[in-house]
């Protein structure tokens, strides 16, 4: 058996390095589970979720549920902030048409107090709401027991 020997291959050694840190960031990326709840008959919910998919290079499972409203009190979304699809990734709350990028500055943050983001109704222009060039302005919320504050906003 062969041993490698770093002094006598700076290729194999580059190789080596390139390979575990291709595996370390392969691993970090599908250590969070995400699990989109939608209603059956939205069709907004897999537009989202194909935008989640390729911003965040993660694997979303869909679960088709007839009682989204027991699913947003089970995980405690506010009445006033709900929308059509809830996810769940790494015990955080992501409610409606939230922004990947959004999605990935929580889970590198991991802010005290935030137990979730929701973008409430289906603003036009938001990730899966995209209509021709038309959008409203809309706030992503950053909600938990200790209250509720602007994560980020879009004009």
């Amino acid at each position: 058996m062969k041993v490698f020997d770093p002094g006598t291959s700076r290729t194999g050694l580059i190789a080596l390095l390139g390979t575990m840190f291709l595996t370390a960031c392969s691993g970090a990326a599908q250590a969070a589970n995400y699990t989109m709840f939608r209603d059956p008959n939205c069709g907004c919910c897999e537009a989202w979720a194909a935008h989640i998919r390729e911003g965040l290079h993660a694997d979303v499972a869909v679960q088709d549920s007839a009682d989204m409203g027991a699913i947003k009190d089970r995980e405690g979304v506010p009445d006033e902030l709900r929308s059509c699809h809830t996810m769940i990734v790494d015990r955080y709350v992501i409610e409606g048409h939230v922004p990947a990028g959004d999605v990935a500055r929580l889970l590198r943050e991991r802010p005290a107090g935030v137990e979730g983001l929701a973008v409430a109704g289906m603003p036009v222009g938001s990730p899966g709401m995209e209509m021709s060039g038309r959008t409203q302005p809309y706030q992503v919320i950053a909600f938990g027991k200790t209250g509720r504050t602007v994560f980020n906003s879009y004009n």
